[in-house]
């Protein structure tokens, strides 16, 4: 029986590897060791910054809700507060881009909530 040897496999490995670091610095795209180290470090940050950019979103919803509703004459605790008492529910990103592309609907929005 012939002697089989890993090195199309091997090859292939190290082929998936590399292009997926192809856009890294240096050696870290270059040499299988560091890029394989580059690959695992930068899955980790993808996996932590896909749970972030949902963070950083509803600050960014909830701060434009406050900028509308402070033109509207109420903070942002108020109008939240006040629109949980009324069972008026509308999520923070559909109310945030009310806030910026529609102030008129926005502010009807408001004045129901704190009427």
């Amino acid at each position: 029986m012939p002697r089989v040897t890993k090195s199309v496999t091997a090859k292939a490995k190290h082929q998936k590897v590399l292009k997926s670091t192809k856009g890294h610095y240096g050696a870290r795209s270059r040499l299988f060791k560091t890029a394989k180290q580059s690959q695992i470090k930068s899955l980790q940050y993808a996996f932590r910054d896909r749970k972030n950019r949902k963070r950083s979103f509803r600050s960014l919803w909830i701060s434009r809700i406050n900028a509308g509703s402070r033109e509207a004459g109420v903070s942002y605790s108020k109008l939240v507060d006040s629109m949980n008492k009324k069972n008026i529910i509308i999520d923070r990103k559909i109310l945030s881009d009310l806030a910026i592309s529609d102030n008129s609907t926005f502010r009807k929005v408001v004045k129901i909530a704190t009427s």
